[in-house]
């Protein structure tokens, strides 16, 4: 029997706090499936597409590593749905810190009400990437700041190209 594990976010952008979760659930399943959430509510950044594309060049090596599969999709409803779509018997969530322990035990009572056969697994993400949120590195490099330690080279140089596209139409 296969393991399939379901890892989601909004990836926008990867980071190396994403890339600690990803690694460390590779290890625990045959095929990862990476979920990309499309919530119609908000305005990433990135468009679904450019976080499929770079997931797939940032991951890869290390699917291919750890013999797990990895496949790279999109989402736009609840996890416990895409999870069932996509064969998955583990949700996996990383965990940065206590705040982050309470909000995803709230979201897996939830989930395990609504999909019981589906169970969340909490991954801590290392030391060295805790303090890491797509969020901050967003602002930092659209601030013009350094990202290098927060996010793969792949990703800062799309982050670079992202803040030159709009630090040009600032000066406009």
């Amino acid at each position: 029997m296969i393991r399939v594990a379901l890892y989601t976010g909004s990836f926008d952008p990867v980071t190396n706090g994403h890339i600690d979760v990803i690694r460390a659930a590779m290890g625990l399943c045959d095929r990862l499936v990476v979920a990309i959430g499309a919530h119609p509510g908000k305005t990433p950044l990135f468009s679904v597409e450019e976080r499929a594309a770079l997931l797939k060049i940032v991951c890869a090596e290390d699917a291919r590593a750890k013999s797990c599969e990895l496949v790279v999709t999109s989402f736009n409803g609840l996890a416990v749905d895409a999870a069932r779509q996509n064969g998955a018997g583990v949700i996996v969530r990383g965990l940065r810190d206590g705040t982050d322990f309470d909000y995803e035990m709230s979201m897996a009572g939830m989930n395990g009400v609504m999909a019981p056969e589906v169970q969340t697994m909490f991954l801590p993400a290392g030391l060295n990437v805790r303090h890491i949120t797509a969020t901050l590195v967003r602002q930092i490099a659209l601030m013009g700041g350094d990202v290098t330690a927060f996010a793969p080279p792949a990703v800062v140089e799309a982050l670079s190209r992202k803040a030159a596209l709009f630090a040009r139409k600032d000066q406009k």
